[in-house]
């Protein structure tokens, strides 16, 4: 069989205890999923049990863990949100695992793809099976949550019967003639694949646009009520009306958004023009095309924190103060959409997300507590906080301890956010393409503790020692802050659900470091050898010569006398 057949293989039925395949599960990290024959139990049934506790292998008071597990079973949070992403409701339900299973029978008439029914389908399985057992006997293990959390993201649902990684890698598996240049042909035609999907634009018709507005500025109103206005007037897809509109839900009786006056205009715009809220975000994030942000990158950041699940692809005006992210000029906002929303299409940036998990300790026993959980677009910061001491943090890899972090703190920043904070603690720039976790220490204690660049597969976790003499604080895209005791940890791994950016020219990031950053820019270009004198007339020229031809410092400068020469003067002396 050709390695054509390999890179995608067709769809095939897949076993009836779990009917599930997505194209996600290449992008899940293969830390994530726990080795074969490792004792992880919980306390409590994950989807019908009370409580969030997780029971990890036993461990002593003190010292390094190392044997214990980065993350002991699959976040409660995380479960939520992949089933949140099948069952749509109107507004956030309580965070209730047995009414979210069951809610796909309320969703809306809004199609489905075929692997999100698959999902809830097989959801509701297992959780028929875990009923009809004994809880005390039988536990929801990673090696069986995980498969089934490969919810589709926003643009891979597009391409469910494309490719079937898993069958590819099953195939690898189990062909005992499998070369290693044919290997190497069926890992470059996976990178290829990922590689096009970036490169191709996307044609698909924006019905809903969601725009979101700066804070405190009262200048960006009046530009969000221009720009809304256009949308709905302006005709697209065979209607002599725009699209559908939504906006701040604060500017719903704003006097400069003037709402009443834009509805009064046509009839058609009163359920064209839509307000956004932060549940509807979370509840309901397939209810928009696309996102318009007016501001800087704070605003990006802002959107970035709505959508805590799939986020759907993200057009950045730049009018903020500086602008990493923010590519396109509002002045030429016809342009860019026209062509966007037109046949021309957009081109997306999958940017990378971190996925943070909070466990807190339960009164020094070796039962934790699942706490919040955020979608990190920039950074993870972990420091001393108001404490005079050194933090004291230990840094585990895929369960391995790696070091022991004695600074003010550290920085876990993606790639897009190596512009930022890490940036200002002497980490390196990297290009958002690129999947990575920089780690960038803050003033740390010992001299060789350089900032790192480390695989996107890694499972990290960064633990507050029980004998530590002070706690620790994360931010998350500096919002979110959380106080980690003796005993919390955190765990920061690869997220399922990335940032989609829309990408206007393919050099938009060098472009952006060099405007704002002034990257390598130079106060003067060195001059070249020029013979001609600047004013003179080429008549008054002698000859197309220099006058002093050489550096005498290193040659012979008078006719070809060495002794004219320092350097050659003093080799001279010494007999060389």
């Amino acid at each position: 069989m050709s390695s054509t057949s390999n890179a995608a293989a067709l769809p095939q039925t897949q076993d009836s205890n779990l009917p599930l395949r997505n194209a996600d599960l290449a992008t899940t990290p293969n830390s994530a999923l726990p080795a074969l024959g490792s004792s992880v139990t919980t306390d409590s049934d994950p989807l019908h049990g009370q409580g969030n506790r997780i029971t990890s292998p036993p461990a002593t008071a003190r010292g390094h863990r190392k044997n214990q597990l980065s993350i002991e079973s699959v976040p409660r949070q995380t479960i939520m949100k992949a089933l949140a992403s099948v069952a749509r409701h109107n507004r956030p339900q309580p965070l209730s695992l047995t009414g979210m299973l069951s809610a796909h029978s309320m969703a809306d008439n809004r199609p489905t793809s075929s692997s999100s029914q698959q999902l809830c389908d097989a959801l509701n399985g297992l959780a028929a099976q875990q009923s009809a057992r004994s809880t005390a006997s039988q536990y929801m293990t990673p090696a069986t949550a995980f498969p089934s959390l490969q919810s589709p993201c926003f643009y891979h649902n597009r391409f469910d019967d494309a490719v079937d990684f898993e069958k590819v890698l099953e195939e690898i598996k189990n062909d005992e003639y499998m070369s290693h240049s044919r290997l190497v042909q069926t890992a470059t035609g996976v990178r290829e694949v990922s590689k096009q999907l970036q490169r191709r634009p996307i044609r698909r018709a924006v019905r809903s646009v969601m725009i979101v507005t700066k804070a405190r500025d009262n200048q960006l109103v009046l530009l969000t009520r221009e720009l809304t206005q256009w949308l709905l007037r302006t005709p697209r897809y065979g209607s002599d009306v725009g699209v559908n509109v939504y906006v701040d839900a604060k500017l719903r009786h704003a006097k400069r958004f003037d709402a009443p006056s834009i509805v009064a205009e046509n009839e058609k715009f009163n359920d064209m023009l839509r307000y956004w809220t932060p549940d509807l975000c979370w509840s309901q994030p397939e209810q928009f095309d696309l996102v318009l942000t007016l501001g800087g990158d704070g605003t990006v950041l802002f959107t970035s924190w709505l959508f805590q699940r799939v986020v759907p692809p993200v057009l950045s005006f730049s009018l903020g103060s500086l602008g990493f992210l923010t590519t396109f000029e509002f002045e030429k906002y016809k342009d860019h959409l026209n062509r966007i929303m037109g046949e021309a299409g957009m081109r997306v940036n999958l940017r990378m997300r971190f996925t943070c998990t909070v466990y807190r300790d339960r009164d020094g026993s070796i039962d934790m507590e699942e706490g919040e959980q955020f979608e990190v677009l920039n950074e993870l910061v972990i420091d001393r906080g108001p404490s005079p001491y050194v933090s004291n943090l230990e840094l585990y890899g895929d369960n391995e301890l790696l070091t022991v972090v004695q600074a003010d703190g550290c920085i876990f920043s993606t790639p897009t956010g190596s512009t930022a904070y890490s940036l200002s603690a002497g980490g390196s720039l990297v290009h958002p393409d690129i999947p990575a976790i920089l780690l960038t220490p803050i003033c740390p204690h010992t001299l060789s503790f350089r900032p790192m660049v480390l695989s996107d597969t890694m499972l990290l976790r960064v633990s507050v020692p029980r004998h530590s003499r002070a706690t620790a604080y994360c931010a998350f895209d500096g919002k979110g802050r959380v106080e980690l005791k003796q005993g919390d940890h955190v765990t920061i791994t690869a997220s399922q659900y990335p940032f989609p950016t829309v990408v206007r020219t393919d050099t938009e990031w060098f472009d952006s470091v060099s405007r704002t950053l002034r990257w390598n820019v130079r106060a003067a270009s060195q001059k070249a050898f020029e013979t001609g004198v600047p004013g003179a007339n080429k008549d008054d020229e002698e000859e197309d010569c220099w006058d002093i031809d050489t550096d005498s410092a290193c040659y012979a400068s008078e006719e070809s006398s060495s002794a004219a020469s320092p350097l050659r003067r003093q080799m001279s002396l010494l007999g060389l």
